[in-house]
């Protein structure tokens, strides 16, 4: 028998002979498993006294974002702000007078140009012969307008001269017709042996003739009689190359415009945008060639109609610029515009047609800036920006 064998022999023998200890053995046994559960128990006691702590930290917390968002309330309580605001400015379109070929094309897209500045030039052979032919036209017209003058001057001497004249005749043909008369008398009173059949009939001829004279003498006197309206007459004519004169000399200005006109020149200081045309185009009147954005911006910013209570014109305003959010702008409300954006549309709402529904309306605001601006980083028109308007502070 094996050593093994013999302890367990010994253990079951001491087992049969000694019960009570198998009985302190299984006691010592359940008393080392409750052992392990105790001493847990006896570990929880510090976590139930960690309770308190957090529940008071969780209590100053909330107590302090409480009183956080009651300082923020009333720092803010006064301030009006939008996020449907965008920055505006004056883009002016530009277009020729003339129409022709384009054929120098003086900027770029997006170049800074100056009032006066050349944009293009359109080919202006054309314009200059028109001009050239109107500086003739002139010409003449001030040599019609000249002799006019020097005829209406010689008429104020000439047509009371041939009245004049007209009446002498009158007088010559009256005494050529007493003389004949004298003569047609004389031949008929003496003795038929004392004259001739030819006398008779020379005195009746020469009567006829002197009659005839005189006719024709008045007839002169009653042709150059109206003095005046033959002097306002020829004044007339005057009045009529001065007026061809004034022609001539406004289609020479119109020319001379068009000519002046083939060269494009800058309005104002800007940028150059939307620029579609190309040197070698041909171009019509009126069309939009590029624009010009001057470098003065403004916000518009589209308030409810029920934030623009406490809005008036002169509060200062503080303005955010999504693109550049480093920049601080800062400015004054300038004016409230006296409609609703919807009630300027193209196509504004007909309340009284149909079933209505009512939507809050928003009101354009237009804000003036005062300083923030960087002239390095020009607002581009229609940016996006946040307006914050302080209604607590006194109108100028």
């Amino acid at each position: 028998m094996t050593e093994i064998q013999q302890a367990s022999v010994e253990q079951a023998s001491s087992h049969k002979d000694n019960p009570q200890g198998h009985l302190d053995q299984e006691t010592s046994l359940d008393h080392a498993s409750r052992a392990p559960r105790e001493t847990h128990k006896g570990d929880s006691a510090p976590s139930s006294q960690k309770k308190p702590f957090v529940k008071w930290g969780l209590m100053a917390t909330i107590l302090i974002m409480v009183i956080g968002c009651g300082v923020y309330w009333w720092l803010t309580r006064y301030d009006v702000s939008t996020d449907d605001a965008f920055t505006a400015g004056r883009a002016v379109t530009i277009a020729p007078h003339v129409s022709g070929y384009v054929v120098s094309l003086e900027v770029n897209d997006n170049q800074f140009v100056h009032k006066g500045q050349v944009l293009l030039r359109i080919d202006p052979r054309d314009y200059q012969a028109n001009y050239d032919n109107a500086k003739a036209l002139l010409e003449q017209a001030q040599s019609q307008y000249f002799a006019s003058q020097y005829s209406f001057l010689v008429a104020q001497k000439a047509f009371p001269g041939r009245l004049k004249l007209a009446q002498s005749q009158v007088e010559a043909a009256k005494a050529q017709l007493f003389k004949t008369q004298t003569d047609y008398k004389r031949q008929h009173s003496i003795a038929r042996p004392a004259t001739t059949q030819q006398d008779i009939d020379y005195s009746k001829a020469a009567l006829d003739s002197a009659k005839a004279q005189l006719m024709q003498a008045e007839a002169q006197v009653m042709i150059d009689e109206p003095v005046k309206a033959n002097i306002g007459n020829s004044q007339s004519q005057v009045s009529q190359q001065k007026g061809s004169l004034s022609a001539a000399q406004a289609q020479l200005a119109l020319t001379n415009l068009n000519l002046e006109w083939t060269v494009v020149r800058a309005p104002h200081d800007g940028w150059v945008s939307r620029r579609n045309v190309e040197q070698g185009s041909f171009v019509n009147t009126g069309q939009a060639l590029l624009s010009i954005v001057e470098p003065e911006v403004w916000v518009i910013a589209n308030y409810k109609e029920t934030q623009i209570t406490h809005i008036r014109p002169g509060q200062k305003v503080t303005i955010k610029v999504d693109a550049y959010p480093f920049l601080k702008l800062e400015g004054h409300v300038d004016s409230l515009q006296l409609g609703t954006g919807a009630t300027f549309s193209a196509f504004p709402p007909e309340n009284a047609t149909g079933n209505y529904v009512k939507i809050v309306q928003r009101v354009p605001v237009k804000i003036l800036i005062d300083k923030g601006l960087d002239p390095k980083l020009p607002l581009a028109l229609g940016l996006s920006v946040v307006p914050t308007v302080d209604t607590s502070t006194t109108p100028k």
